[in-house]
C-alpha cells in the first residue's frame, strides 16, 4: 500500500520542480497550457497518505445540507458531518460509532450565517464561497497531538516536497482569563520535528483555540503557515493546515471543563495548497478555476482574465470573472445536493448566489442570455470525478440556473430603470433612499439581492441610506417573527458530560425493542404491550444526575428499557405514562422521549418521589401512537406513489408527521398539477384498498447496499438496519433479483408502522406549496380525518386546484367587465367636464368617481382628447377623504411634472403621492376643497 502514496510523491515532487517560482499578483492572460499539477493528483495524494500509510478510513463527503443541525445553513466545514461523534450523541449502533481514523476531502459553502465569505469574493484572489477542505480526524484518542503533527509535516515535505524553510507554524499561547496555559506539548513537538523556533509563533485564544460555537467541544490549535517570500525580505505568511486538539468543552457559564475523551480534527482547504503546490499567488490561477475563467472568456464579449485586484481593475472586470466562477461552482455542488434557490434560509441565500452572479456576467461580462447554465458542463468537468452527484445531476443544474437567470434578468432590467430614475431626481449630496432599495431587494418586490443593489449604487458613485435601510429590516423580522411557527421546546438533554460519565461506567443503551411490540387483534384493533423496566438515572431540568426527585418535579428518566417511540427520523415522539411496579394508582404523566447517543431519556412530571432502582411500568398513549404509525405508513406508501406518478428519479427531500398530519417534501422540476395529486392520492388509496401486509425486519446494513428501487435518506443508518416492506417480504424484496423494491414501496426506517395497509382508512392532500425552486411540500391527513374531507371546509389538493383555477378565470372575466364598466363611466365623465372647461393649458375641478382607478382614467382620457392641456382632479369620498389623479402635457414638461403637482397638492390634504413625471396619483383628506383646488392651481400656473 505504501508503494501507491510513495509513487504518487514521486509524480508530485517532479511536478513541483517544473513548476514556475512565485511571481506578484497575476496580470497574464489565461493560458491553454494545463497547469503541471492536477489538482486531482493533489486530492488523490491526501486521501491515499491516510489510508495507506497511516490507516485511515476513508468516508465520502457530506452533503453540503446540515443533516439535522439548524445551527447550520450549509455544512461548512469537514467537522460538521462528526459532530454527534465529538457531542456524544452518536448512535452507538451506527457506521459512525465505529470510526476512529478518518479522512476525507469535504464540500463546503461558507455563504451566510456566521461565517460567510460572499461579500469578499470577487475583490481579492483568495476568497471562495465553495470549498473543498482536505480533513483527518482521529476519534476518541486514538492518536493525539504528536502524531496528528508528525503527519502533516510529513505529507507536506515528503509527500508534496514542500521545502521545509518555506513552512512555519504557529501554537496556543495561553489564556489567562480562562486559566489556559501556553500549548508546550505542541511547541516542543514540532521543535522535535525539526521546525526551528525563529519559525514558530504563539498566538492567543482569537487565533490559536478552535471553538464549534458558543458551547461545545472546543480545544487548543496549532497552525501550519506557507511563506511566500521564500526567506526574501519580511515573510509573507498565508495559512494552508489548521490541526485542533479538542480536549474542552465550552459549558453554558462560559467556564471551561475537561472532554471525557479528545479528539483531533484537521482542515486544509484544497484550493490554498493547490495554489502552493503549482506556485501560484492566486487560487485562481489554478487548475480548478483556469477552465472556468478559459470558458467565460469564450462566451462573452470581455477582455482575458488578467489577475487584477482593486483600482488596478478597471470596470472591474477581473473581479466579475472570479465572482462568476466561483458561484457557478457553490450553484451546482448545491443543487446537486439538494440545494435550490428559494425563499428563506440556505435557499434564500443560494438565490442571492445565483442573481449576483447574473447580474456581474451580465452587465461587467456582457454575458448572453442563457450563459450561467453553460458553465454548469465545466465545473461536472473539473469537479465531477471527485463528486459524482454532480454527472448524474448535471441536466437539472443547468435548466434550473437558466430559469432562474432568465427570471431574474427580467427583475434586473426593471430595477436599473428604477435606480436611474431615482438618481435623477437625488440632489448631489442626496443619499439613496432606503424604501426604493427595499422594494428592489430580495425582501421587495423585484428580487435583487440589496448587497447588489449597494454595488450598483457605489459603482454609481452614490451613497445608500444604511440606517433606513436597517430599520426597514429590523422591521421586516418583527413582521416575520409575528407571523413564525412557534418555536417548539427543545426539552431536556443529556450533555457531553452526562453522556461521557454514562459511558464510563459502563452503561449499556437503552433498549428499545419493545416499542415495536404491539399486534393485531382479529377484530382489526391493535394491541400494545406494556414494559417493565429499571430507572438508571434520573436528571433534573439542568441535566445534574440526581438519586431521586421529589414530588412535583420534572425530570429526565433513564431506563434499562423502554416501549416509548423516541423523536427521530421525522416522526414524533410517543408520550404516555408510566407507574411504580406495585403502586398502579399513582401515574407519572411522560411528555416525550428523546435520544441522546443511543440512551432513551423520557421527560416525566413526577407526582410523588421516584428513586434510582425502582421497578416501573410503561404506557404508551395508544391512540397517540396508532395516529402515528397510521401517518408514517402514509408516508412511505405517499413516496412510493410519487415515483409512480413523477418517475423513478423522484426523491424525497424530508417528512415531518404527528397524529394530525404529514408533511413529505419532494424534489420536483414543477409544482404538481391537479392531475398528478389526483393520481398520487389513487395510487395511495389503492394499496390501502388491498388491505396489503406490511412487513418489517432487521438487517445487516451491507444487506442493503445494492437493492434497486430501495428507498433512504442522506441519514446515519444504525447496523443492523430496519427496513420496512409493503406487501413483500423483506428476504424477497432484498434480492436484487426480484427487483421486487422497483414494484412497491420498500425503505429503511426505524419508525412504527401499521401491520397492514388496510388501516389506514384514506388519504388525502390538503395542501401543496413550492418551498424552492424544485422542491414541493405536500401535507396529508389520513383515516377518518381524510374521509370526512370532501364534506368539510377541508378537500382534496387536487380538488382546491380545479376549483382554483376556475375561479382565476371567472376573475379574469369579472376584471375584463369591471374594466369596460369603468372606461364608459370614465368616458361620460369626461365629456361633462370637456363641456365645462374651456379650451385651455389647465384643467383643475372636482369629479366624482368610485376608485382610484376610475379617476386616472378619466385623467387619461381628458389628456387624450386635450394633448395639450394638464389636467389634475379631486375626487371627494366618505369620510373626508380626498382621490387625486393629474396627468402633465408633453410640452410642459421637464419643468412641470405631474409627480411633483401630487405631492403638493396632496401634502396640503395630509396626504400622499406616487407616480412619474407624465402621470400621478395620491391620496389625502381635507374638508376645504376649494382650498384644495386653489392650491393646485397656484402650482401649475406659478410652473406654465
Amino acid at each position: 500500500m505504501a508503494a501507491s502514496v510513495a509513487a504518487a510523491a514521486g509524480r508530485l515532487r517532479r511536478a513541483i520542480r517544473r513548476s514556475p517560482q512565485w511571481r506578484g499578483p497575476s496580470r497574464r492572460a489565461l493560458s491553454s497550457e494545463a497547469p503541471p499539477i492536477q489538482a486531482a493528483a493533489v486530492r488523490d495524494a491526501f486521501l491515499s497518505f491516510f489510508r495507506d500509510r497511516h490507516g485511515h478510513r476513508l468516508v465520502p463527503s457530506a452533503s453540503v445540507r446540515p443533516r439535522g443541525d439548524p445551527s447550520l445553513l450549509f455544512v461548512n466545514a469537514g467537522m460538521n458531518q462528526f459532530k454527534p461523534i465529538f457531542l456524544g450523541t452518536v448512535d452507538p449502533r451506527s457506521e459512525m460509532a465505529g470510526f476512529r481514523r478518518v479522512a476525507n476531502s469535504q464540500k463546503c459553502v461558507r455563504a451566510g450565517g456566521r461565517h460567510s465569505d460572499l461579500e469578499d469574493v470577487g475583490r481579492d484572489l483568495s476568497h471562495h464561497t465553495f470549498f473543498e477542505m482536505l480533513g483527518n480526524w482521529a476519534f476518541r484518542g486514538v492518536y493525539f497531538k504528536e502524531e496528528a503533527c508528525s503527519m502533516a509535516w510529513e505529507l507536506l515535505t515528503q509527500v508534496y516536497g514542500i521545502p521545509e524553510d518555506r513552512l512555519w507554524v504557529s501554537y496556543f499561547g495561553g489564556d489567562p482569563k480562562a486559566g489556559l496555559g501556553p500549548d508546550l506539548e505542541s511547541r516542543d513537538i514540532w521543535l522535535n520535528l525539526g521546525v526551528p523556533a525563529s519559525r514558530m509563533l504563539s498566538f492567543g485564544p482569537q487565533e490559536n483555540f478552535w471553538e464549534m460555537g458558543d458551547t461545545g467541544p472546543c480545544g487548543p490549535c496549532t497552525e501550519i503557515h506557507y511563506d511566500l517570500a521564500g526567506g526574501v525580505g519580511a515573510p509573507q505568511l498565508v495559512e494552508l493546515w489548521n490541526l485542533v486538539f479538542m480536549q474542552h468543552n465550552r459549558e453554558a457559564d462560559g467556564s471551561l471543563q475537561p472532554l471525557p475523551q479528545r479528539h483531533v480534527d484537521t482542515g486544509m482547504g484544497l484550493e490554498r495548497l493547490l495554489a502552493v503546490l503549482q506556485g501560484r499567488r492566486s487560487t485562481y490561477d489554478t487548475d480548478l478555476f483556469s477552465p472556468l475563467l478559459n470558458a467565460i472568456h469564450q462566451g462573452c464579449g470581455a477582455p482575458p482574465y488578467s489577475g487584477r485586484v482593486g483600482a488596478a481593475d478597471e470596470g472591474h472586470t477581473d473581479t466579475a470573472y472570479r465572482v462568476v466562477a466561483d458561484h457557478i461552482r457553490t450553484l451546482s455542488i448545491c443543487i446537486a445536493d439538494g440545494v435550490f434557490p428559494g425563499m428563506s434560509g440556505a435557499p434564500l441565500v443560494l438565490r442571492r448566489i445565483l442573481r449576483r452572479a447574473v447580474r456581474f456576467s451580465t452587465e461587467l461580462l456582457r454575458a448572453p442570455p442563457g450563459f450561467l447554465g453553460s458553465l454548469v458542463p465545466v465545473v461536472v468537468e473539473t469537479l465531477g470525478g471527485a463528486y459524482p452527484e454532480l454527472q448524474r445531476n448535471s441536466a437539472q443544474i443547468a435548466s434550473l440556473v437558466s430559469e432562474d437567470e432568465a427570471a431574474f434578468l427580467a427583475s434586473l432590467q426593471r430595477g436599473r430603470r428604477i435606480i436611474e430614475r431615482t438618481l435623477r431626481r437625488l440632489g448631489p449630496s442626496d443619499v439613496f433612499p432606503a424604501e426604493v432599495a427595499w422594494s428592489l431587494s430580495l425582501s421587495g418586490n423585484l428580487g435583487l439581492p440589496l448587497d447588489l443593489v449597494e454595488l450598483m449604487l457605489e459603482e454609481k458613485g452614490v451613497q445608500l441610506d444604511s440606517a433606513g435601510l436597517e430599520r426597514l429590516a429590523q422591521e421586516e423580522a418583527q413582521h416575520r417573527a409575528r407571523q413564525a411557527e412557534p418555536v417548539q421546546e427543545q426539552g431536556l438533554r443529556l450533555d457531553v458530560h452526562a453522556l461521557g460519565e454514562l459511558q464510563r461506567q459502563g452503561v449499556p443503551p437503552t433498549d428499545d425493542s419493545p416499542k415495536y411490540n404491539y399486534s393485531l387483534r382479529p377484530s382489526g384493533s391493535y394491541e400494545f404491550g406494556t414494559c417493565e423496566a429499571q430507572v438508571l438515572q434520573l436528571y433534573t431540568e439542568d441535566g445534574t444526575a440526581v438519586a431521586s426527585v421529589g414530588e412535583g418535579q420534572r425530570c429526565g428518566l433513564l431506563l434499562d428499557k423502554t416501549n416509548f417511540y423516541a423523536e427521530q427520523g421525522g416522526q414524533a415522539s410517543d408520550r404516555g405514562y408510566l407507574v411504580r411496579v406495585g403502586l398502579q394508582d399513582v401515574l407519572f404523566p411522560v411528555a416525550r422521549a428523546q435520544v441522546c447517543g443511543g440512551f432513551i431519556l423520557h421527560e416525566v412530571a413526577a407526582p410523588e418521589c421516584l428513586k434510582v432502582g425502582d421497578q416501573v411500568q410503561l404506557h404508551v398513549d395508544e391512540a397517540w401512537r396508532l395516529s402515528c404509525m397510521e401517518k408514517h405508513t402514509a408516508v412511505h406508501l405517499l413516496n412510493w406513489a410519487l415515483r409512480q406518478t413523477l418517475g423513478p428519479g423522484t426523491e424525497q427531500r424530508g417528512s415531518h408527521l404527528n397524529p394530525e398530519w404529514l408533511r413529505f417534501d419532494v424534489a420536483t422540476q414543477a409544482p404538481l398539477t391537479p392531475e398528478q395529486l389526483r393520481a398520487v392520492e389513487g395510487t395511495v388509496q389503492k394499496a390501502v384498498g388491498q388491505d396489503e401486509a406490511v412487513y418489517m425486519e432487521e438487517v445487516a446494513l451491507a444487506r442493503t447496499a445494492h437493492v434497486p428501487g430501495l428507498r433512504s435518506l442522506d441519514e446515519v443508518y444504525p447496523d443492523p438496519v430496519r427496513v420496512v416492506s409493503v406487501g413483500v417480504p423483506v428476504a424477497q424484496a432484498l434480492n436484487p433479483a426480484s427487483q421486487a423494491a422497483l414494484q412497491t414501496s420498500v425503505e429503511l426506517c426505524c419508525g412504527t408502522h401499521l401491520l397492514r395497509t388496510g388501516a389506514l382508512g384514506d388519504l388525502v392532500i390538503i395542501g401543496e406549496r413550492q418551498l424552492a425552486k424544485g422542491t414541493t411540500r405536500l401535507l396529508a391527513i389520513t383515516g377518518e380525518q381524510a374521509q370526512q374531507a370532501v364534506d368539510t371546509a377541508v378537500m382534496p389538493q387536487w380538488q382546491r386546484r380545479e376549483l382554483q383555477a376556475t375561479l382565476k378565470a371567472l376573475r379574469r372575466r369579472a376584471n375584463t367587465a369591471v374594466r369596460k364598466l369603468e372606461m364608459g363611466q370614465a368616458a361620460q365623465k369626461t365629456q361633462e367636464l370637456l363641456q365645462r372647461h374651456s379650451e385651455g393649458p389647465l384643467i383643475v375641478d372636482t369629479v366624482y368617481a368610485e376608485s382610484l382607478s376610475v379617476l386616472v382614467k378619466v385623467v387619461r382620457q381628458l389628456c387624450k382628447q386635450a394633448p395639450s392641456t394638464s389636467v389634475l382632479l379631486l375626487s371627494p369620498q366618505p369620510l373626508g377623504q380626498v382621490l387625486c389623479a393629474c396627468q402633465v402635457a408633453q410640452s410642459a414638461t421637464p419643468a412641470f411634472t405631474a409627480e411633483a403637482w401630487a405631492l403638493a397638492v396632496c401634502s396640503h390634504m395630509g396626504g400622499k403621492a406616487w407616480g412619474s413625471r407624465v402621470v400621478a396619483q395620491g391620496t389625502g383628506s381635507t374638508a376645504d376643497l376649494d382650498a384644495a383646488l386653489s392650491t393646485a392651481r397656484a402650482y401649475a400656473l406659478n410652473k406654465l
